[in-house]
């Protein structure tokens, strides 16, 4: 369950209970969870602790969903998607894959995000977007020039200005939602010991380790 609480919808403020009805109708989310998308929809519920936090996020999903929005809906989906995918957010990547879809993504495209570098089904400019994303989420914004000036030949400088705001947008979504988890990053930390058979704690390399 989320790490934080859950707001109720006859507690949420105005603004939260329009979305609350928007997403779940009468259902009160806390006790009847679910959305149409089959999340469980405690993103909204917890981040509604916070009214201004919550409308802030909220509008900031309709500023990247603009009309006035310049950068073709498919990049902003790669930059997104792959930008969960490299966080290691189930919810940010899962939700982006049907969006991208959406955003007219083949099939073969979507499944390719996690091994793109490899894969020949994205065009030099889909490629640029991906090693940009990459650049942004695991490289902490460090570019080259070269990934930068193949940007450039494709995409105008508002192009790149909304690529860069929207994915790094989606980093921080990716990452709060792991923290907190919420949605479908609600899962136990997988990287434990495994203990050995017998309780035995003997460390394994103590056990080849001979002199010459």
């Amino acid at each position: 369950m989320p790490r934080l609480p859950e707001v109720r919808k006859a507690d949420a403020d105005p603004f939260a209970q329009q979305i609350y009805q928007m997403l779940f109708g009468d259902r009160d989310p806390v006790d009847e969870p679910g959305t149409a998308t089959g999340t469980p929809g405690n993103w909204w519920t917890v981040f509604a602790l916070s009214p201004e936090i919550f409308k802030h996020a909220v509008e900031g999903f309709q500023v990247y969903r603009s009309e006035n929005r310049q950068l073709d809906p498919k990049l902003r989906e790669l930059g997104q998607a792959r930008a969960g995918f490299a966080r290691g957010s189930q919810f940010v990547f899962s939700q982006h894959c049907k969006a991208a879809r959406d955003a007219g993504l083949s099939d073969a495209q979507v499944a390719a995000i996690p091994h793109w570098g490899v894969a020949d089904v994205f065009s030099d400019v889909e490629r640029a977007v991906l090693a940009y994303t990459d650049d942004l989420v695991l490289s902490g914004g460090r570019t080259s020039e070269t990934t930068f000036d193949v940007l450039k030949k494709h995409l105008s400088a508002v192009e790149i200005l909304e690529l860069t705001y929207i994915t790094c947008l989606y980093e921080m979504h990716a990452t709060m939602t792991r923290a907190l988890r919420l949605e479908y990053d609600d899962v136990d930390e997988r990287i434990v010991e495994i203990a050995a058979p017998d309780g035995d704690s003997s460390d394994v390399m103590n056990m080849v380790d001979v002199d010459d």
